[in-house]
């Protein structure tokens, strides 16, 4: 169930990472690849509060990415793939009900199926941003980035939806 306090703070965790997403880390990508600070915080959502809000805040999440420049490729794909990501987040996070210090394993496999979803869907909606031969480098890449910034994005998420309601995160 999404709350008023959840949800401003999933709105305001959202923005931030967008914003930083989209200018700063802009600047920083490593062979044409972002980080996906939006998707870290997706996945914070999923494991927080389980696969139905993380499935939510990835769709609105996702199509907030597609539609922000300089989106380059079909209006849709990030929304697909972070509702995934929300999903399959929740769905981890509600199996084992994991401690603190297995988020991380948790939150790379979610960023992988993430990426994995928006480069196939590039794929078969042909999108001449990212053909076959860069498909593995750019997942490889992304990859690196999110297992690094995983370390940092998404224990302060999970921080802020622990300060906001210590007694619903499910972490």
């Amino acid at each position: 169930m999404l709350t008023l306090p959840r949800a401003v703070a999933a709105v305001l965790a959202v923005s931030l990472a967008l914003v930083l997403q989209a200018s700063l880390f802009d600047h920083l990508a490593v062979q044409g690849v972002v980080p996906d600070l939006v998707l870290l915080v997706v996945v914070a959502a999923g494991l927080a509060h389980g696969s139905e809000v993380g499935l939510v805040l990835g769709f609105g999440a996702g199509l907030l990415l597609d539609l922000a420049p300089p989106a380059d490729h079909v209006a849709g794909r990030w929304a697909l793939a972070l509702l995934v990501v929300g999903y399959v987040a929740g769905r981890l996070a509600a199996s084992g009900r994991p401690r603190l210090a297995q988020w991380w394993p948790l939150s790379v496999a979610a960023a992988f199926v993430g990426t994995s979803v928006f480069a196939l869907t590039g794929l078969l909606l042909r999108d001449p941003a990212v053909g076959v031969g860069e498909l593995l480098r750019v997942e490889l890449v992304s990859l690196a980035w999110d297992a690094g910034l995983a370390l940092v994005v998404v224990p302060l998420t999970l921080a802020l939806f622990a300060r906001v309601e210590p007694d619903r995160v499910l972490v």
